[in-house]
C-alpha cells in the first residue's frame, strides 16, 4: 500500500544495527519511499550526503551525541527535517530536543506517520 506524500520521498536512514536498519528501510520502501542508505556509521552517512540531499532523515539516537552531531548539523544546514530512532528513555538527545524520538521497536504505522509528519510539517 502506498501512502500519499511518502511516494518517492528520499529518506536517509542512519542505523548501525543491521536488523533495525533492514526493518526500517523495508517499511519505508513498502510505503513508496526511496531510501538513502541505510548508513551504518556517521562517516558513511556523511558520504551519502555529499551526493544527495534527502527529504527527511531518521538517525539512530544510541550512537551518542559526539557521533551523530555531524550528520544532524549537516541536515539542519540544508533544512532537512529529521527524527531519532531508539533513544534512551525515549528522550531527544541533548541539543536536539526539538526533534522527536521514536522508541524501537517502532511499528510500521508509527514510522510511516512520523516520516509523513516530517515531510508535511518540517518544523515537527
Amino acid at each position: 500500500m502506498r501512502h500519499g506524500r511518502l511516494q518517492g520521498a528520499l529518506v536517509l536512514v542512519l542505523e548501525n544495527e543491521w536488523d533495525v536498519a533492514e526493518e526500517t528501510t523495508g517499511i519505508l520502501r513498502r510505503a513508496g519511499c526511496r531510501v538513502l542508505g541505510p548508513a551504518p556509521s556517521v562517516a558513511s552517512a556523511l558520504d551519502l550526503l555529499e551526493g544527495e540531499t534527502p527529504d527527511a532523515a531518521l538517525l539512530e539516537a544510541g550512537l551518542g551525541a559526539q557521533m551523530y552531531v555531524a550528520v544532524a548539523d549537516r541536515l539542519q544546514e540544508h533544512g532537512v527535517p529529521f527524527a531519532f530512532l531508539g533513544g534512551r528513555d525515549h528522550a531527544a538527545p541533548v541539543g536536539y530536543d526539538a526533534h522527536r524520538v521514536l522508541g524501537t521497536p517502532v511499528s510500521a504505522a508509527t514510522l510511516r506517520a512520523e516520516v509523513l509528519a516530517l515531510l508535511t510539517d518540517p518544523a515537527v
